[in-house]
């Protein structure tokens, strides 16, 4: 979820097991307001959390990167140590139009998509 963290979405179904980190080709430098309020409907708080550029791991061994919404996947460079890539295309919340309330929906539907994953 750019620019809405999934990595607390997933690092909390993770179970403390594995690392999560969550960046992105284009961060904002925070994690969009209506993300923090859907994760907190979930018991989830993600507000001290910021968006990062996925250049702040190009120096770090990754074992999997998973990327997310439109064309992150083309986006995302090779890393140190690579073994898996996957694409899992969500719609990006951030970009949803329409009321607050129709937007809400989308990243209520993103959050639970990548929740079932």
């Amino acid at each position: 979820m750019p620019k809405s963290d999934g990595r607390g979405n997933s690092s909390s179904f993770a179970g403390g097991i594995i690392r999560i980190e969550s960046a992105g080709s284009a961060p904002t430098g925070q994690v969009h307001p209506l993300a923090i309020k859907v994760m907190n409907e979930i018991g989830i708080d993600i507000s001290e959390h910021r968006s990062k550029h996925l250049s702040e791991f190009l120096d770090t061994p990754v074992h999997t990167v998973i990327s997310v919404c439109g064309n992150a996947d083309q986006a995302c460079p090779m890393f140190p140590g690579m073994m898996r890539r996957y694409h899992w295309a969500f719609d990006d919340p951030a970009k949803a139009k329409g009321s607050e309330n129709d937007i809400l929906a989308v990243f209520r539907k993103v959050r639970d998509e990548i929740a079932r994953v």
